[in-house]
């Protein structure tokens, strides 16, 4: 894996019987489309909402396929305090305030009001 790689729901799915979606993805696809160097820059995997949504568990092991999450390339200077998490050798952040945070360490964005 050259680039990190983040893994979201789509803009709508089927569930519980009608269509719904996620706003944490909501909040994270809204970011990059105010910051589209930091989308381009991103492998972008689109999950669906059943589990244990293989592409995440194939990367980070079975229990974890919360969306969104970032799965970081190797060599990532992190802040201090942003909760990144390891499974299978791989650095990954599954919080949208952790994600914001990373890009607002690496890129400069604005930080998330309220923290992360």
């Amino acid at each position: 894996m050259v680039r990190d790689r983040l893994f979201i729901l789509p803009p709508g799915f089927l569930d519980n019987g009608r269509r719904e979606f996620c706003p944490e993805c909501a909040e994270i696809a809204g970011f990059l489309a105010w910051h589209p160097a930091i989308r381009d820059a991103l492998d972008i995997c689109h999950v669906g909402i059943g589990h244990p949504r293989r592409p995440i568990t194939d990367l980070l092991g079975e229990g974890r396929f919360n969306a969104p999450t970032l799965v970081l390339a190797g060599g990532t200077d992190l802040p201090e305090g942003i909760g990144a998490k390891t499974a299978n050798g791989r650095t990954y952040l599954d919080s949208t305030g952790a994600i914001t945070a990373l890009f607002a360490h690496r890129h400069g964005t604005p930080v998330r009001r309220g923290g992360h």
